[in-house]
C-alpha cells in the first residue's frame, strides 16, 4: 500500500472510531440517568454537593461533551477529507475539507438525536444538533487559525538567513 492510500485509511479508521464512540454515547447506556449514578457520588465525595444542586453541573457537564465531541468529530472529519483530497501544494486548510467536515457533523448530530427519539431513556433535541453543529463550526475557526500560525511560522523560518 502506497503512504499516501496508508494515510487516507489511517485518518478514515479514525473518524469512524470516533463515530462508534458517539453511536455509544448516544445509546441509553449514558442516558443523563445512568452518568448522574456516576458522576453524582464523585461530586459529593469531592466537592460535597448535594443533588438539587449537582443538577444544573450535571447538565452542564453533558453539553460539554456534547462540544468535546463533536469538535472532535469535525476535526476527524477535516483531516480524513484532507488525507483523501490532498492538495498539491500541500496546504494545512481548506473551505472544501471545512465545509464538507461541518455538514458531515451536522449530519451525524442530526441522525443522532433522531436515533434518541426511539429511545425511552433518551430526548432527541434539536437544540442539541445547533450545539453540536456549532462546536464543528468552531473547531475549523479553530484548524483555520491554527493553519495560519503554522503557515506564518515556516515563512519566518524561510526568511531567516542561514546562520554560520
Amino acid at each position: 500500500m502506497s503512504s499516501g492510500r496508508h494515510e487516507v485509511l489511517k485518518a478514515w479508521i479514525a473518524a469512524l472510531l470516533w463515530l462508534i464512540v458517539i453511536a455509544i454515547e448516544s445509546s441509553a447506556l449514558l442516558s443523563a440517568h445512568n452518568t448522574s449514578r456516576i458522576l453524582y457520588p464523585i461530586a459529593h465525595f469531592l466537592f460535597g454537593i448535594d443533588w438539587p444542586h449537582f443538577q444544573p453541573w450535571h447538565f452542564y457537564i453533558r453539553k460539554s461533551g456534547h462540544v468535546v465531541g463533536y469538535a472532535i468529530l469535525s476535526v476527524l472529519l477535516f483531516r480524513a477529507w484532507r488525507a483523501t483530497w490532498a492538495d498539491e501544494d500541500s496546504r494545512k486548510w481548506t473551505t472544501r475539507w471545512a465545509t464538507i467536515a461541518i455538514v458531515g457533523t451536522l449530519l451525524v448530530a442530526s441522525l443522532d438525536e433522531w436515533h434518541q427519539s426511539f429511545l425511552a431513556s433518551r430526548t432527541g433535541r434539536w437544540q442539541d444538533v445547533v450545539l453540536d453543529t456549532g462546536a464543528g463550526v468552531l473547531a475549523q475557526v479553530l484548524l483555520l487559525f491554527w493553519a495560519g500560525a503554522t503557515k506564518r511560522r515556516t515563512a519566518e523560518i524561510a526568511a531567516k538567513p542561514a546562520e554560520k
